[in-house]
């Protein structure tokens, strides 16, 4: 059974540097931010109709990764991030969507705090909402009945924490 590690929390908190590390620490394969992926390739400001195919992106491609059966996973966001910004810029999340986060639900969610200097990036778009989003996901989170580890501080400490909680994650799967 395959250990899933998801990066979460809003945006311009160290996510994909973090999944990098992880993947790279505990040599797993490791999935990019769908949503990041599908506004690159769109090219325009997103809306409420784009929810229905990052989702269906995002499950793909964590089907394929998780095909090839690894021992660890991390990824960069889930569905739950999905929900949290649909809600957030549209409203009501499609329930399906919903479903699909609860039941594809991660092993450990590291919530990367908006600690971080905010960078612009052509994607990026709420540089003074990073703490309500953050609050958003901590709710998220609790709804969903997600294991969780509070990620923050800069460069080798930010890293050394991710790294802990992830690491104690494996220690405690390989014992059972």
């Amino acid at each position: 059974m395959t250990i899933r590690i998801v990066l979460t929390g809003p945006e311009c908190a160290g996510k994909t540097t973090l999944a990098s590390a992880l993947a790279r620490r505990f040599r797993a394969p490791w999935l990019p931010e769908a949503s990041r992926l599908y506004a690159d390739e769109v090219r325009r400001e997103l809306t409420e109709g784009d929810a229905d195919p990052i989702a269906r992106r995002a499950m793909l491609a964590e089907d394929a990764a998780l095909a090839l059966d690894p021992p660890l996973l991390v990824l960069d966001t889930d569905l739950i991030s999905t929900v949290v910004y649909v809600r957030h810029y549209y409203g009501p999340c499609p329930a399906w969507i919903e479903d699909a986060a609860r039941e594809r639900r991660g092993d450990l969610y590291l919530h990367c705090a908006p600690d971080l200097p905010w960078t612009a990036d052509g994607v990026r778009d709420r540089p003074a909402q990073r703490r309500e989003l953050s609050a958003l996901f901590e709710s998220a989170l609790l709804e969903f009945g997600c294991t969780t580890a509070d990620v923050s501080g800069t460069g080798a400490a930010r890293e050394r924490a991710a790294l802990s909680a992830a690491a104690a994650l494996v220690a405690a799967a390989e014992q059972r």
